[in-house]
């Protein structure tokens, strides 16, 4: 399966999201390979952070920011379980390539009102692309939730008037997120039991479900 993270705004936590996806999905019988489609390398950067710390590998991570990844990305899948696509923060060729890559796009939201107007043109090209891949599938999910707030419920109701899903996972914006991006590791890598492991596990639950 591949799975491509992708918004037209940036600062939604699309890396973060890749690398914990990716975490989840791997395993023993599970190889999982990162694809960092975003020209700023955040995936990248948060792998070597992890190799200088000496921390076991979980998954591979390699830069592609081309815009030849529908091409590109199939023949890397035929070696790896799950291919997770980290894409660039606007519309582009490169992300128009991004969505013909995958078999499943998920859109971060940010509980903002801006966001949920930024994704326009991301369920645009989704619409687009399906005309060419009528198996494609696609889902929201919200992101960095301010925990105590109702806003992650009144986006979700916004979302509700696109011609996709929003995902039933809200994952909430907590301190531990920001040091493993600074660490190089994973959330249940810090605290197994922290609240953020457990929302991560449920969103990587629901993406399992999608790809059933």
């Amino acid at each position: 399966m591949i799975i491509a993270l992708l918004q037209q705004k940036g600062g939604v936590g699309k890396t973060t999201l890749a690398t914990h996806l990716a975490g989840e999905l791997a395993g023993p019988q599970s190889n999982v390979l990162v694809v960092d489609a975003d020209p700023q390398g955040s995936a990248l950067d948060w792998t070597q952070k992890r190799t200088l710390l000496g921390l076991p590998r979980r998954f591979g991570t390699v830069g592609l920011a081309r815009e030849t990844l529908h091409q590109e990305v199939p023949e890397i899948a035929r070696h790896a379980q799950h291919v997770i696509i980290d894409g660039p923060p606007r519309v582009t060729a490169l992300a128009r390539s991004a969505i013909l890559a995958a078999d499943l796009v998920i859109v971060p939201v940010q509980p903002s009102p801006y966001d949920v107007w930024a994704s326009n043109e991301i369920v645009s090209l989704i619409t687009e692309a399906k005309l060419y891949k009528p198996a494609l599938k696609a889902a929201f999910v919200v992101n960095r939730r301010i925990v105590g707030t109702v806003i992650g419920r009144e986006v979700r109701a916004a979302l509700a008037e696109y011609p996709i899903r929003a995902l039933s996972t809200v994952i909430s914006q907590r301190v531990v997120f920001a040091e493993s991006a600074a660490s190089g590791q994973l959330a249940n890598e810090i605290d197994v039991r922290c609240p953020a492991a457990r929302e991560i596990a449920a969103f990587a639950a629901d993406i399992r479900a999608l790809m059933a």
